[in-house]
């Protein structure tokens, strides 16, 4: 039996995104001039709420999940269990450490002590899932009849996944990325009219939508209901762009985001994604660049969106500022490693 590869790179992945987002901002380091572990003994912190009690802890649930996926099967049982809650407590403290030279930050033991219990919960449950979703279960079959095989196909397919989790965030246009400005410390786009915004919108949602229905359909195994996935992978977007909104608005703002340019840009995507995806093979990759290019030139130039940018400002603040940092990141860096794979699956494939 082998070892799982698309495991091991969602455990790696998984594992630089808590590095950062535990260190978000990532700036302004300084020495306090005590031990960074002088944490581990000090009193409890004096307010403890239940949130952050439960994002710790969930926050190392797929950690351990994954150590575990990663191992097997080579590693199993209590070793496998064992060695994933180490890790968790190791780098939970490491990281802890780690935030005692950021000034925005706080060492806390308790926060420790919750990634733990994180780690190892989501070790247990690796113990008892893991193998039947990612390497013996319908996951895995669904891997190698749906799509090609080789850890570069593993590759895309985590970066399909991260597409979809970029949808988290709230802001900016629809199935925008690329975002370099706030990075860069370029000034803010002057406002325009609404005409222009729903055309700018309307065309990034939709060129990148079908980029990443292309590079679905690059990674799809021949004889793969290709179309049948771009619709589910369209569906999901909209879930979780829609879960996005339930979490930091009211009820009634669930769909502020369904704005006349989204909503263009969605059903142009959908057909355009729909027709692109018959291309011959060899086409879909350089296909999907250029939209994907172009895509990212259009949000670099975009206005601030006159819909929505108002209502998330509770998302840059308070209990979601580390993750606000995380999916700022993700989205920025996200088009350009997109690009990056894109070439190299074109340089191994040969034309067909």
């Amino acid at each position: 039996m082998r070892a799982s590869a698309l495991a091991r790179i969602l455990f790696a992945v998984y594992a630089l995104l808590t590095v950062y987002a535990t260190l978000y901002p990532v700036e302004g380091w300084r020495d306090p001039g005590i031990s960074p572990f002088a944490y581990l003994t000090a009193p409890l912190p004096r307010y403890i709420t239940r949130f952050d009690i439960a994002v710790n802890v969930i926050g190392y649930v797929p950690y351990g999940f994954f150590a575990v996926a990663a191992m097997h099967p080579r590693v199993r049982g209590t070793p496998a269990f064992a060695l994933a809650t180490v890790s968790a407590l190791a780098l939970a403290v490491l990281l802890e450490a780690l935030q005692t030279y950021l000034p925005t930050r706080f060492s806390s033991n308790v926060d420790a002590f919750c990634n733990l219990l994180g780690g190892a919960a989501g070790a247990a449950l690796g113990l008892r899932y893991a193998p039947r979703l990612l390497v013996e279960g319908p996951v895995s079959r669904v891997r190698h009849s749906a799509f090609l095989a080789g850890n570069e196909i593993d590759a895309g397919l985590v970066l399909i996944g991260l597409w979809l989790f970029l949808q988290l965030h709230p802001g900016g246009l629809l199935f925008g990325a690329g975002d370099l400005r706030d990075f860069l410390g370029a000034r803010e786009s002057r406002m325009y009219g609404a005409e222009f915004f729903i055309a700018i919108e309307a065309i990034t949602a939709a060129a990148n939508f079908t980029a990443v229905a292309l590079l679905v359909s690059a990674l799809a195994a021949p004889g793969a209901a290709v179309r049948a996935a771009v619709g589910g992978l369209l569906l999901a977007a909209i879930a979780v762009k829609t879960a996005a909104f339930a979490i930091v608005m009211r009820a009634e703002g669930v769909l502020a985001w369904v704005t006349p340019g989204a909503q263009i840009g969605l059903l142009a995507g959908a057909a355009l994604a729909l027709l692109a995806v018959g291309l011959p093979r060899f086409a879909r990759l350089p296909a999907a660049a250029m939209l994907m290019m172009a895509a990212t030139v259009l949000v670099n130039l975009a206005p601030p969106n006159p819909y929505v940018s108002a209502s998330v400002k509770v998302w840059q603040h308070g209990h979601f500022l580390n993750f606000n940092g995380l999916t700022r990141l993700l989205s920025a860096v996200w088009p350009f490693a997109a690009l990056g794979y894109l070439m190299m699956l074109a340089a191994r494939r040969p034309r067909e």
